[in-house]
């Protein structure tokens, strides 16, 4: 079972994603708080697999919540809320490392979905924002890595894959290897690549065209 913790500064909201998420039988929300700094201080205490962000939040942001916790447990996954105006915060979640980011006028469906992609190790991005985003996200990427970076036919692959928002179960199954073996390549590959994560790792793919 997932361990969830929701960052949301209206109490109604909160207790509605809670409701949400609980629907699900592999999600338990332990813990739910009104701000960033709050969210830091339960992971400084507790085990935790998945943050569910608000941006705008008093005291400390989601953006900022996002860098300290991707800092200190960058194992934990981070799915942003925000609303269709947020692109601009959306960018900087995603460059610090938030596994993606959701419309608060998702569905609920969606949002299960999205806490599934993301603890299976997909990216994440709300179809109706993705497009405003993402041209801005791989214009504003600074070069870590050059287009001829030493990738085996199978690692550009894997690459490619990544990039088109692949969880690891799905590139195993379509690579026919174990998941154990994508969760290797793919720290090999940010080796190689010397890119910090696997959000970086996507946008260089798109940015690329690794693996087309």
């Amino acid at each position: 079972m997932w361990r969830v913790l929701i960052a949301e500064d209206q109490d109604i909201v909160r207790q509605g994603l809670k409701v949400i998420l609980e629907q699900d039988e592999n999600i338990k929300v332990d813990h739910d708080v009104e701000n960033g700094q709050q969210a830091i201080t339960i992971l400084e205490k507790n085990i935790v697999d998945f943050v569910l962000m608000d941006v705008r939040m008093p005291v400390m942001n989601g953006i900022e919540a996002t860098r300290e916790i991707k800092k200190c447990w960058p194992d934990v996954k981070i799915l942003m809320l925000t609303t269709f105006n947020d692109d601009e915060y959306a960018l900087q979640a995603l460059r610090e490392g938030a596994n993606g980011f959701l419309l608060k006028t998702s569905d609920s469906a969606k949002l299960i979905e999205a806490v599934y992609s993301c603890m299976k190790g997909g990216l994440t991005i709300h179809d109706e924002v993705a497009a405003k985003v993402m041209p801005r996200l791989l214009e504003g990427t600074a070069e870590k890595s050059s287009v001829e970076a030493d990738l085996s036919p199978r690692e550009q692959k894997v690459t490619y894959l990544v990039g088109q928002g692949k969880t690891n179960r799905e590139i195993a199954d379509e690579l026919f290897l174990s998941i154990g073996t994508v969760k290797n390549k793919i720290t090999h590959i940010l080796q190689k690549t010397d890119l910090r994560d696997r959000t970086q790792l996507a946008i260089f793919a798109v940015k690329h065209g690794i693996g087309e």
